[in-house]
């Protein structure tokens, strides 16, 4: 992946709305959802709605496609893991054996709720 894709990826994500669009999608995995049902699940108007996905998509890391009346927006996956190999690709200083110790475990994310009533993700190691 490009520097500059991976730039204006982080970018897109760097704000609350997107980041909590694109994990809805992410979580909806290739089917995607409605951009109606988008809107109602997190609460935003429809020009908002709009304004946010079309950052998600001039970063590449959402798709549309129109069914019927409905445009129906899913998570690009292969720039996902595009993003995720970029960020990853010297963890551990190349070396993987030491990748499979906890130094590079994921976290698990708990959903909380914050003081405007979204959905937050906070980071919860694994307790060892």
């Amino acid at each position: 992946m490009k520097k500059s894709n991976v730039i204006g990826a982080l970018g897109a994500l760097a704000q609350e709305t997107r980041l909590e669009i694109f994990r809805l999608l992410v979580q909806k995995g290739p089917k995607g959802l409605a951009a109606g049902e988008i809107g109602d699940r997190l609460g935003l108007p429809s020009p908002t709605l709009s304004f946010h996905l079309n950052q998600l998509r001039f970063a590449g890391l959402v798709t549309s496609r129109r069914v019927s009346r409905s445009i129906i927006y899913s998570a690009n996956f292969k720039a996902m893991t595009g993003l995720l190999a970029y960020l990853t690709e010297n963890c551990c200083g190349g070396s993987p054996e030491l990748c499979a110790s906890d130094a590079c475990a994921p976290v698990t994310a708990a959903v909380e709720i914050n003081q405007h009533g979204r959905r937050k993700a906070a980071a919860k190691g694994s307790g060892k």
